[in-house]
């Protein structure tokens, strides 16, 4: 009996987990006073700098990258802040174009660096699957 009552918990919890992920919704990509936002924090879970995760977000209007923006990441503050400057390599670009850009990483936050290109990559292949 004590057996069945805890396996009913844990699928009720379950369920009550995979139904609010729903109703939150995908939040990788949203539309903002005609912009589109890409949130690489779910699509690049994997992608990892020294320390951890380090998601961003890419603005892109009219198949322009915008900007790049980092989001909060458990990086060392002064070796992304270092990494960070080469957030504006993408901005002004096509899509394609940014997508093919060979930017240079910074040099003492080759992990950050790398990180931040790779998110940039997998948001912009994101967009041009899902865009609408």
């Amino acid at each position: 009996m004590k057996r069945n009552s805890i396996l009913s918990i844990c699928v009720a919890l379950l369920l009550m987990a995979t139904l609010s992920s729903f109703v939150q919704g995908d939040k990788t990509m949203t539309k903002e006073n005609g912009m589109t936002i890409i949130n690489t924090k779910n699509i690049g879970k994997h992608i990892e700098g020294y320390a951890g995760t380090t998601p961003l977000k890419i603005y892109i209007k009219k198949n322009k990258v915008v900007k790049v923006e980092a989001l909060p990441n458990q990086e060392t503050p002064k070796f992304f802040a270092r990494a960070a400057q080469i957030l504006d390599s993408w901005n002004g670009k096509t899509v394609d174009k940014a997508l093919k850009a060979q930017v240079d990483g910074v040099t003492g936050a080759t992990y950050s660096s790398d990180a931040i290109k790779e998110n940039v990559k997998v948001a912009l292949k994101y967009y041009k699957e899902h865009k609408r």
